[in-house]
């Protein structure tokens, strides 16, 4: 039989209690130590930009006009891409749902009609306001021979001309481009730092858009301080194009009209003045061949000396 153990063997010795009062040590991760309780409180005091953009185009678009989307898709990394919508009447409901179930809220919708005329609207969803433009003078990256080159996903600066305060419709304008066009802080696939400048500018009541790289010397001999802006040029990238806003609208892709461009001119009737003037050129010509006939008719031909010599 084996020997009972001792009692002084079976007695366990008591845990040591530790210091409730000593602080919790803070979480280890690969950029250093961090706190929780710090974290906690900068995220629920911090804003973060959460803006998406959804853009799509009509069916039946031109090669040219989606070269211009995918281009305009390519400069902004918060833009979320998605199939061609039939352009009717109801394209507004179709647009403001795929926005929401996107996640997204704004919208560029590139609408093509008779495979000539491109449109673009602007919306804020579901609640508005909405822009409608006519876009004119298109220029892709891949058409023009720029020498510019910035890195993909980089922020861009947005630079307005002093037209943008004069009036309210300007403003608003402003105000739904910088939303829009400027990529957020923190997005998660863009870059911490600004390479290239989105250039807005008012020319005879249109808006071009210009794309420029931040071009700076790389030697080590020249770098470039804090503020200097000297030995800075600006190289164009591209894409280009011309907005020519038509209306403003309320709500989200129709409502209430706030502002109407009286200087608009939609391409239907420049190209019914254009055959006009054709058909008035051609109605000239027709003209001037019956006079000519009737000149010869009042005004005969005497008849050649030398034309019977010839027949003998």
């Amino acid at each position: 039989m084996g020997k009972k153990r001792k009692h002084s063997e079976a007695e366990v010795t008591a845990p040591v209690k530790k210091d409730e009062g000593a602080p919790q040590r803070p979480k280890r991760t690969l950029l250093g130590w961090k706190d929780k309780v710090e974290e906690k409180e900068s995220d629920s005091t911090a804003f973060r930009n959460k803006e998406k953009v959804l853009v799509t185009c009509s069916r039946r678009i031109n090669y040219r006009y989606r070269h211009l989307m995918m281009n305009v898709v390519s400069l902004l990394p918060h833009c979320k891409k998605d199939n061609k919508v039939e352009s009717k009447e109801s394209k507004g409901a179709t647009l403001n749902e795929l926005v929401e179930l996107k996640g997204c809220s704004s919208c560029l919708f590139f609408e093509c009609r008779k495979q000539k005329d491109l449109y673009l609207w602007m919306a804020k969803c579901p609640n508005g306001p909405s822009v409608k433009f006519l876009v004119n003078a298109v220029h892709t990256m891949e058409e023009l021979k720029l020498t510019g080159n910035h890195l993909q996903g980089s922020r861009p600066l947005l630079t307005f001309s002093t037209n943008f305060d004069k009036d309210p419709h300007w403003k608003l304008l402003k105000e739904m481009i910088m939303q829009i066009f400027g990529t957020p802080k923190d997005q998660r696939k863009s870059k911490p730092y600004h390479d290239h400048v989105f250039v807005f500018s008012i020319v005879d009541d249109h808006i071009w858009f210009r794309n420029y790289q931040i071009s700076v010397p790389h030697n080590e001999a020249d770098k470039v301080d804090r503020g200097g802006l000297d030995k800075m040029t600006l190289v164009e990238v591209g894409p280009r194009f011309c907005l020519n806003p038509i209306k403003i609208f309320g709500g989200s892709f129709g409502g209430q009209t706030l502002y109407e461009n009286p200087f608009y001119v939609s391409p239907n009737q420049i190209r019914a003045l254009e055959k006009k003037q054709k058909a008035g050129k051609y109605a000239k010509k027709v003209k001037a061949k019956k006079r000519r006939k009737m000149h010869e008719i009042s005004n005969p031909m005497e008849p050649d000396e030398f034309a019977d010599m010839w027949k003998e």
